[in-house]
């Protein structure tokens, strides 16, 4: 058991189903009480069902209110995990603006709303807990899915900027960045994502242990795929390089279209 989450008032957004379920077990496996959030009312009273936690539908950038007063007026834990995902966008290619807008919305904008709100009670205290569902896709990039590569890159800059900012004022920050997850969002990514991301593509409970395992070692950056701090760093030392070498994949991508 993690000391840190036991009976803490935890809310995790998209929690229906992938990720976001799998966290809301292992909240809720761990003693913490859980809120259930996701656009799905259906899908969230499911899983609040099944592990005793309160269902809290609708739009995730809108809920931090009714989540709090759900868990009796305290949010200690705030898993911003609901996240959407699309193919194209790319300059030269198909460009849809509703798919941009919503991608910001919900990969980044929602996390900021939430901060917004729960910032000042955190920081007056001075304890809060924001864990930010981001993606590899955040530390190096995503062929064939550009709304989703841009924001990603977004979201996890907002949670670093969070760290870094109120790590001394008490703010425990957590940015989770898997590559590919067997969830529904996966099958969003289409042909691309069954080249680069099905051949390693992990469990939605291997990411929650990821995490517990961050949270008792007081980690910031949560690799479920530890390799990616292997591609991090050689993208860091000669951006050339890395890519020439994810020009390569495109290539292969392309070739299978």
């Amino acid at each position: 058991m993690v000391e840190a989450v036991q009976d803490a008032g935890v809310v995790v957004t998209g929690a229906g189903g992938g990720i976001g379920a799998a966290l809301a077990r292992r909240f809720a496996a761990e003693g913490a009480r859980v809120v259930v959030n996701d656009l799905d009312a259906g899908r969230a009273r499911t899983v609040a069902d099944e592990i005793g936690g309160i269902a809290v539908p609708g739009d995730a950038s809108a809920i931090v209110a009714e989540a709090r007063e759900a868990l009796g007026g305290t949010v200690d834990v705030y898993c911003a995990n609901a996240g959407v995902a699309f193919e194209g966008g790319h300059a030269g290619g198909p460009l849809d603006e509703a798919s941009w807008s919503l991608s910001w919305d919900v990969n980044v904008m929602a996390h900021v709303r939430a901060a917004h709100e729960l910032l000042p009670a955190w920081l007056e205290r001075g304890s809060g807990r924001f864990v930010s569902t981001v993606s590899a896709a955040g530390l190096l990039t995503m062929i064939g899915a550009a709304p989703y590569a841009v924001t990603k890159h977004g979201a996890y800059a907002f949670a670093e900027y969070l760290s870094l900012t109120y790590r001394h004022r008490g703010l425990k920050v957590h940015a989770i960045c898997p590559q590919g997850v067997r969830t529904d969002m996966l099958a969003a990514t289409g042909s691309a994502g069954d080249l680069v991301l099905q051949p390693t593509a992990i469990e939605p409970e291997d990411v929650a242990d990821a995490l517990f395992k961050g949270i008792a070692e007081d980690r910031f950056l949560i690799l479920p795929h530890p390799e990616v701090a292997e591609y991090y760093q050689a993208r860091a030392a000669d951006p050339d390089r890395w890519l020439t070498g994810m020009n390569r994949i495109q290539q292969q991508w392309e070739a299978t279209r």
